[in-house]
């Protein structure tokens, strides 16, 4: 039996975001106080596509943002968590499931050499146009009221479990490692035998934390990780057993 670890990206496998990253790459280093207020809580991607808009009208080229986006940071000892989950990969199956794009996190995991120990990687699409500018979509439509519209995580989960059920592949246990408010919906798809690491400090776990006060706490088993040697340690465990 194997386990699927489950990995957001942003403030988890990164020590940053990488979409307030990019700014960097403008001519000031913020935008435009318009731009920035142009934010509409849910609407993120729409306010990345117009972000990119900026940067494009700004000339900021492609090379320009790769090599700005491969000098985020990795969290504390996250190089070492995926060269262990690599080394691994007969017992570990590895996604991520993040509100990035496809461009920003193959860049970033192609530049360190991490690209193979995912699976797949769900996010929304982004492309450069035959103009230059990044273009960004929503990830899928959903009818999930706890999510942003480009994006469910549970949804996404779910399918990807549904497909690998289909393979013929089911999970001892999934792991859950995240620190967004978005990813509180998946955590709360889990069950008993699963388990959900959220980040000290971050939104999720204090999320996790309102529901068990709550008295309607999640199903799955939690464990706060504040380095990603914690979260190996969790999974040098789980071979052992």
């Amino acid at each position: 039996m194997k386990f699927l670890l489950v990995f957001d990206f942003d403030h988890t496998i990164i020590d940053e975001n990488s979409d307030t990253w990019i700014v960097k790459c403008t001519p000031k280093k913020k935008l435009p106080n318009g731009l920035r207020n142009s934010y509409k809580p849910g609407h993120w991607t729409e306010y990345m596509g117009r972000v990119f808009v900026y940067l494009g009208d700004n000339g900021i080229k492609e090379d320009e943002m790769k090599r700005t986006m491969t000098t985020i940071p990795f969290t504390s000892g996250m190089v070492d968590l995926l060269g262990f989950i690599g080394e691994n990969k007969e017992i570990f199956d590895c996604i991520i499931v993040s509100d990035s794009n496809t461009v920003f996190i193959d860049w970033i995991l192609k530049a360190a050499d991490f690209h193979r120990v995912f699976d797949e990687v769900f996010t929304n699409p982004a492309a450069f146009s035959s103009t230059g500018y990044l273009t960004v979509q929503n990830f899928h439509a959903h009818h999930c009221a706890k999510c942003p519209k480009n994006l469910c995580k549970r949804k996404v989960l779910k399918e990807f479990l549904d497909k690998q059920l289909e393979r013929g592949v089911s999970y001892a246990q999934i792991v859950y490692i995240g620190d967004g408010g978005n990813d509180l919906c998946p955590v709360m798809f889990l069950k008993k035998d699963d388990i959900a690491m959220p980040r000290q400090g971050y939104t999720l776990e204090k999320k996790i934390s309102q529901l068990a006060q709550d008295l309607s706490p999640v199903e799955c088993s939690v464990l706060v990780w504040s380095s990603a040697t914690d979260i190996m340690s969790y999974l040098k465990l789980l071979i052992k057993e």
